[in-house]
């Protein structure tokens, strides 16, 4: 046992000061042995990884003990035919689940096919909402009302703590004696819950201090920030994505191995009617996979795979064929912050053509949301078309079992 195991295990060294004593590798791999001490475990795999962790430990992981590592296929390409994306695309997608891949790439295969996913971003906005208490309900009225008289103050107070984001909305709800002021940022090539989240603090206080009503949560869950919720279903959070694109009748036999009118009842009975006796708020096959594999594999945020989720999946008949799209009202990514500085996660966002910023502001972090709308599309379209030729269960039992 070295000294700082000793420090460690008499009290005189907490655990999570050990990268103000040791460089940041030696104090991971003590805080793994010492972890492995105390519980009879075998860590060490978790010690074998080639990141530069000196950044990480400082913004991204405390108490870090080593890394999991997550296998990353490709699929594609991709053809996008987007305002900000262009192209096609490499997807990296990092899981575990056998065929999934696969399965995306199959879809992109059919999109390219077809010329490519038609894709556009509908609105832009990352919300945060914090939640006051007022001494009575003409009171919470009175709150909003100055909210909404005060914007212009308010907004010179938000944007005073940014150099990058701009407060481009807000919307007061009342709930009995409390308030809740849904702030609306243009974070550009951030995902932005830091900038929002230290710019609404500041705009909070201000009216706080001006209306007498007390603020008693800076996000009162109305944001709303990694839980399903209708709000962010029909106003939107983030970005919201739509893609689409037409398949003739003679593709969808040779991609997918059935007829327009199956892929259609598919969607119909499954995602929409399905659904909706489910009490779902996504109406879709399995937009959370693609999504999660994206965010993992580009250094986003996990749980925003609950927001991300919740997509409409629409098949309209057309003359000769079928136009599939894909409508996500709450993608939350950035191309700067976060995990996207972590090298194996950077290479990813590289592979796409959007890592760092964008020129102008804002632009990779657009395109970036592009591409995962193509990408979703492409494993709706794969899903259902299995479905409806009746190969899901044939396709996971050879790729996903071995």
């Amino acid at each position: 046992m070295d000294d700082h195991q000793l420090d460690l295990r008499e009290g005189r060294l907490k655990l999570y000061a050990l990268e103000k004593v040791l460089p940041a590798d030696e104090a991971v791999r003590v805080r793994r042995e010492y972890i492995e001490e105390e519980t009879a475990t075998d860590l060490s795999p978790l010690g074998a990884y080639t990141i530069q962790i000196d950044r990480v430990v400082q913004r991204n992981c405390e108490n870090m003990v080593g890394c999991v590592q997550v296998p990353v296929g490709v699929a594609g390409p991709v053809s996008v035919k987007g305002e900000y994306a262009e192209g096609s695309f490499w997807l990296p997608l990092a899981t575990t689940e056998g065929a999934l891949v696969a399965s995306v790439n199959r879809g992109c295969s059919a999109i390219s096919k077809a010329g490519g996913a038609e894709v556009r971003i509908l609105r832009d906005g990352m919300t945060r909402a914090p939640v006051f208490a007022a001494k009575s309900v003409i009171h919470a009225h009175e709150v909003a009302a100055f909210a909404e008289d005060h914007l212009l103050e308010i907004q010179e107070i938000a944007e005073s703590t940014t150099s990058h984001g701009e407060l481009i909305g807000m919307v007061p709800y009342i709930v009995g004696t409390s308030v809740f002021i849904r702030f609306e940022f243009d974070t550009k090539d951030a995902m932005g819950m830091n900038m929002v989240t230290i710019a609404s603090q500041k705009a909070a206080e201000y009216i706080a201090a001006e209306t007498g009503a007390r603020l008693v949560a800076l996000s009162g869950n109305m944001c709303a920030d990694k839980k399903p919720s209708a709000i962010n279903l029909v106003e939107g959070r983030g970005k919201t994505v739509t893609a689409g694109v037409f398949l003739s009748d003679a593709l969808v036999r040779e991609v997918f191995k059935c007829d327009v009118a199956s892929l259609i009842d598919v969607n119909v009975r499954k995602n929409l009617v399905g659904s909706a006796r489910a009490g779902a708020l996504g109406f879709n096959a399995h937009a959370a996979n693609i999504i999660a594999a994206l965010y993992i594999a580009c250094g986003q945020d996990p749980a925003h795979v609950v927001e991300g989720s919740s997509c409409i999946t629409t098949a309209d008949p057309m003359d000769g064929g079928v136009y599939v799209a894909v409508t996500l009202p709450a993608v939350q990514v950035g191309t700067v912050g976060g995990g996207t500085g972590i090298a194996t996660q950077a290479a990813c966002l590289s592979l796409l053509g959007v890592s760092g910023s964008g020129d102008p502001p804002g632009a990779h972090a657009k395109a970036f949301a592009e591409i995962i709308g193509a990408g979703v599309l492409a494993g709706e379209l794969s899903l259902l078309g299995a479905l409806a030729a009746q190969h899901l269960a044939k396709a996971h039992k050879e790729l996903g079992r071995g």
